[in-house]
């Protein structure tokens, strides 16, 4: 258990910022499941219209620390081939 004044204001920091990464990361996964299903549907339409839309969550989640650049980069890179070949 945190004994001083600091380490005990960095466990509540801690706390509020693993529950703002959480969020994030949820909405970050309920982008990729849109793309997955709109693919997993065949439709080309849809597919693209919920990769434009996930990119910039993608993104955000690189910039904010919660994923690698690398991570979104190949996701991303392997979705759009993915709608691509779709039609």
């Amino acid at each position: 258990m945190a004994n001083t004044p600091q380490a005990k204001k960095r466990a509540r920091q801690n706390e509020r910022r693993a529950a703002v990464n959480k969020m994030r990361r949820t909405r970050i996964r309920g982008q990729l499941r849109k793309v997955e299903e709109a693919i997993a549907s065949g439709d080309k339409d849809a597919a693209q219209a919920a990769l434009r839309a996930a990119q910039p969550e993608l993104m955000r989640g690189v910039t904010k620390g919660i994923m690698h650049k690398n991570t979104v980069a190949r996701k991303m890179s392997r979705l759009s081939n993915r709608v691509k070949a779709l039609g």
